[in-house]
């Protein structure tokens, strides 16, 4: 497959990323001198967080070209995103002669974060808006908007590289979350002109308060929850007449003097001047890695996304039950990875293998599962953040009651960094008691410990189970 991005700017630089990265061939055009650096600079911060999501490999990477013209880029282009400025004189001939060379069967989308698509198709280009958020290599949102039956394409085709793509079934000006953010804006900007709030105390009221329940629970559930027991009904009931007072000045937009741009400016400064735009990236990947990594456990908002997509990755044909990029957050105070995330991988690849033979969530469901009951880990090396982490299984014992793991953790370049012996008894759940696994199970281990029988005994197993 491969993606045409026209306009290599932050958005344009994170579509190019998202795609390349989930094994897409990308073609840029861009007439700035300097978008191969810039879009460089955002690959980079990508290719540090996104795999980071995932407990499971992200494809190989595809191939990333810088086309002289709009007709090489998007020659045999499956994906076409334009995010060029937002001006429409400028949408208009882009999407035009997007439109002129493009292969019949690509989908053509905009950016715009503004703009319908009645207003971009106006001068006859074929288009629909496909709107994303910043970091867009991470963020999963898309919000679609044009052509029913080019948006329904769209959204499978946007799904396979994890976003979660929402339809929207009317066009208006800016679309649906930039109107809250619009007006969140609005708020805000009187708040600092009136000498309220500095723009670091606005910033504080949001990460410290709504802003971490909304990324799990967005504002209606949240509300819901705020009714209690009774519900959202009860909820409006207390709440709704307050909408009559004049709290907001959200239909107002203070003057943009050159004193408020200063003062906002100057305040900024003092908040996050301290910081590059590239330390404040990473610091803002890093924790939305974090929080998105928080919400899989829950299957909350993003962390269902990311659950979704990394259960179609590939996995076939990879004698492995872990492959993945160690993230920042498994590193310490060192430099490397602690310790404590060592255990984790091998635990991780522990429950690879019970899937792999059975053992899944459906099975566990059904009330039978492995109980850990000793491990032994061996710390062999050093690895880091950004390292690939892999780790080849190796079936010790699998009779009766008992399963007797040694995983072999490996990085990216061959060498062992660590090993994890693992001890598990097979489990009722109702009686939480020792029983015999299915005889479904009972018959993938045999089949391993078949395949596995020639193989020398790994060097440094035996220290559980003694």
């Amino acid at each position: 497959m491969k993606a045409a991005i026209i306009g290599g700017g932050v958005i344009g630089g994170g579509w190019a990323a998202r795609f390349l990265l989930n094994g897409w061939d990308v073609s840029v055009f861009d007439p700035d001198p300097e978008a191969e650096r810039k879009i460089g600079e955002v690959l980079a911060n990508a290719r540090r967080a996104l795999p980071a999501l995932y407990d499971r490999a992200l494809p190989a990477e595809g191939t990333l070209r810088f086309a002289d013209e709009i007709a090489d880029a998007v020659a045999s282009a499956d994906w076409i995103q334009e995010s060029v400025p937002e001006r429409l004189d400028i949408k208009h001939r882009v999407l035009g002669e997007l439109d002129h060379h493009a292969p019949p069967g690509a989908i053509i989308a905009s950016s715009t974060s503004g703009f319908k698509p009645s207003e971009l198709t106006a001068e006859g280009a074929r288009c629909i808006v496909a709107h994303p958020f910043n970091p867009v290599y991470l963020l999963p949102l898309i919000e679609l908007v044009g052509d029913a039956q080019t948006c329904g394409l769209a959204q499978a085709t946007l799904r396979e590289v994890g976003f979660y793509p929402l339809h929207i079934r009317k066009e208006i000006d800016a679309h649906i979350a930039d109107r809250f953010l619009e007006a969140v804006w609005r708020e805000a900007l009187w708040l600092v002109k009136d000498g309220i709030a500095t723009t670091e105390e606005i910033d504080e009221a949001i990460r410290m308060g709504f802003g971490l329940r909304w990324a799990q629970m967005g504002l209606f559930e949240t509300y819901r929850v705020a009714g209690g027991e009774a519900g959202m009904k009860h909820f409006m009931a207390q709440f709704g007449p307050c909408l009559s007072f004049p709290w907001t000045k959200l239909m107002d937009v203070p003057e943009f003097t050159d004193e408020l741009v200063d003062l906002i400016a100057g305040q900024s400064d003092a908040q996050s001047g301290h910081l590059s735009i590239r330390e404040l990236e990473r610091l803002r990947d890093d924790n939305l890695v974090g929080i998105m990594r928080a919400l899989k456990h829950s299957g909350s908002g993003a962390g269902g996304v990311v659950t979704a997509h990394e259960a179609k990755l590939a996995q076939a044909g990879m004698p492995v039950t872990l492959d993945r990029q160690i993230p920042q957050g498994w590193t310490d105070y060192n430099g490397h990875m602690n310790e404590t995330h060592y255990l984790e991988a091998g635990s991780k690849a522990t429950d690879r293998f019970m899937e792999m033979v059975g053992a899944d969530a459906a099975y566990v469901a059904g009330g039978l599962s492995y109980f850990t009951v000793e491990n032994h880990v061996r710390y062999l090396a050093e690895a880091h953040a950004g390292d690939r982490l892999r780790a080849e299984t190796r079936l010790l014992d699998g009779e009766g009651k008992k399963l007797h793991l040694f995983h072999t953790l490996m990085r990216g370049d061959g060498d062992v960094v660590a090993t994890v012996e693992s001890l598990l008894l097979h489990v009722d759940l109702e009686t939480r008691k020792s029983c015999l696994p299915s005889e479904a199970v009972q018959r993938a281990l045999a089949e391993i410990t078949k395949a596995q029988a020639g193989l020398p005994v790994p060097e440094g197993a035996g220290r559980v189970g003694r």
